[in-house]
């Protein structure tokens, strides 16, 4: 019996130093790494202090061309949108580092029903901000939420699993090359002019959710910080219901929340896409300077509670 204890005691012993040894590797991976995701974490954990940050998924992270919209607002800009992180948990960590470090006079949240309306699995992207696990406690409350923060606290290196790959990739790999403050190029796909289509209904709303949607905004008042709503084109056709619950969001507490889906906005411009959801960086290069007049226009005017892109301002 002695003999086994003693075996255990040494397995575990040894389970716990290579976790330790390992976490410490994965750790110097994800402080060198160019992925597309460690710098961008990297960024938060070090501590983000421009003025304007921008919030979201993919479709933030490849439409919002920091150095435009700086140039027009004379305001430091950082894209902190993160790809695949399609719903208010991925962004509320997010803001939790942002706020950790600095209060920025704005934050803009590129929303879609994704944030408000019920998933199958809405905590499986929060795995993407793991290496950020510890350095902000109310960050780490969503761990807590998806079941996830016993794992982590545990493990180390098991914080590092969702991204390892990529992570080590970016050692041989740059996946920055064309970066801008947060925001990576997309280039053009062929897309027919004639090809958009209907957008799914969307599914019922979560209260869970939209609760933390609440927080968020919260947030963002009690820093100080001004919180836009905004939603970037997509090649497809929302239908005039598509984001009720976003926008009876915005007037229930009062926000901005600037559509540039819902009008259709450069549907005549198919070359200004990748694909159907994401711009090209000649289309979000254009985008994002109507973006930026219009973002100045409320933060000149914070009386604003909706404002809908004209589908022909480009």
């Amino acid at each position: 019996m002695r003999k086994i204890a003693c075996t255990l005691l040494v397995f575990l012993v040894a389970l716990f130093a290579a976790d330790r040894l390992g976490s410490m590797a994965m750790e110097w991976v994800f402080r060198h790494s160019n992925d597309v995701l460690s710098p961008k974490l990297r960024h938060l954990a070090d501590g983000v202090d421009e003025d304007v940050v921008l919030l979201g998924a993919s479709r933030c992270h490849h439409h919002y061309v920091p150095s435009v919209i700086a140039d027009s607002l004379g305001l430091s800009v950082y894209n902190a949108g993160v790809g695949g992180a399609d719903n208010i948990y991925s962004h509320y960590i997010v803001l939790c580092h942002v706020l950790a470090s600095h209060a920025p006079k704005v934050v803009c949240l590129e929303v879609m029903p994704t944030d408000v309306n019920q998933q199958a699995e809405p905590f499986t992207v929060t795995s993407f901000f793991a290496p950020l696990y510890g350095r902000n406690a109310v960050a780490d409350s969503i761990f807590l939420l998806a079941g996830t923060h016993w794992r982590y606290r545990l493990s180390h290196l098991y914080r590092y699993n969702a991204k390892a790959s990529s992570m080590l990739w970016g050692l041989v790999l740059n996946r920055q090359r064309g970066s801008d403050n947060g925001y990576i190029p997309l280039e053009r796909a062929a897309i027919p002019p004639s090809s958009a289509t209907a957008e799914k209904p969307v599914g019922e709303t979560d209260s869970l959710k939209l609760s933390y949607l609440k927080r968020f905004a919260d947030l963002c008042r009690q820093h100080g910080t001004q919180l836009v709503l905004t939603i970037s084109p997509k090649f497809t056709l929302a239908g005039a219901n598509h984001y009720d619950a976003l926008r009876q969001f915005a007037r229930d507490n009062a926000l901005p929340l600037l559509d540039y889906h819902t009008p259709g906005l450069y549907l005549d411009h198919p070359e200004y896409f990748k694909d159907v959801s994401h711009l090209c960086d000649e289309g979000a290069r254009v985008f994002s300077s109507l973006f930026a007049h219009d973002l100045k226009e409320v933060m000149e005017d914070s009386t604003h509670i909706c404002i809908f892109a004209n589908a022909n301002g480009h």
